[in-house]
């Protein structure tokens, strides 16, 4: 049985909850893309790691804060978003979610069983697809994630929102830092709550350390706003990632 989802309503905002009385989604009505809460600013740093995305899957729509950022100011990326909650899916005009076209379109089906056969691999992969009860197991199992990072491409980022300070959070980042040989990123969001995780190849952050103020130099305005808060967080966990290990040549 699904969570029923819940809308709050007031005369700046729309607000989204499932089943509690903590609030998943937040939409600013005379600015529906800004992204309001801290966690999702935070997983939009996948810009400073992979800044030319083709295709973009995320699992998990509530209020589709990222997707709607993502289709307005990443006019060249490809995004799916897999939601199992039809009633989710749903509320998409009281968010005001663009409908489904060429470049954007919502699924209603199970995120977990769409990563054992995807059409294709993806440049990013988020993953947020909380239930009312939390991150549902079936987005918590290893062979979930190693479905994720054999769908990304090889510059390819996994990026994953958890409830910060939890068994299933320590659980998670140690299977992640375990797939993708320590090179996961953890990065708190300012607000406190959530711990957002970024993980790939070394080739990729490593390339990401070195190209970091580049990159935010060429960044958009809008995105250079959306992500001041948290860019200094998350150049200092790049540099904390192990560095690329090359062979030695073999002595003579």
């Amino acid at each position: 049985m699904t969570d029923l989802p819940r809308l709050h309503l007031n005369r700046q905002t729309v607000s989204l909850s499932l089943d509690t009385s903590l609030i998943q989604s937040v939409m600013l009505r005379d600015d529906p893309t800004e992204l309001v809460l801290d966690y999702t600013r935070t997983m939009m740093a996948c810009l400073l790691l992979n800044p030319a995305p083709a295709h973009a899957l995320m699992i998990g729509l509530g209020g589709g804060s990222i997707p709607k950022y993502c289709h307005a100011h990443l006019p060249d990326t490809d995004i799916t978003v897999v939601e199992i909650n039809p009633d989710v899916i749903a509320l998409r005009n009281d968010f005001m979610i663009p409908a489904d076209d060429a470049r954007f379109r919502i699924l209603c089906d199970d995120g977990a069983a769409f990563v054992k056969n995807p059409p294709q691999r993806y440049d990013w992969i988020m993953v947020d697809g909380y239930d009312g009860k939390g991150l549902p197991e079936a987005l918590c199992t290893r062979s979930f994630y190693q479905r994720c990072k054999a769908a990304l491409t090889d510059d390819g980022l996994l990026i994953l929102n958890l409830q910060a300070d939890t068994a299933q959070c320590r659980q998670l980042t140690a299977r992640l830092n375990k797939l993708f040989d320590g090179q996961v990123l953890m990065v708190e969001s300012d607000e406190g709550g959530n711990e957002i995780i970024f993980a790939g190849s070394a080739r990729t952050m490593s390339q990401s350390l070195q190209d970091f103020t580049a990159r935010w130099d060429a960044l958009a305005p809008v995105h250079r706003q959306t992500l001041a808060v948290c860019s200094t967080r998350v150049e200092r966990a790049l540099k904390k990632c192990p560095p690329i290990q090359t062979a030695q040549q073999p002595s003579l």
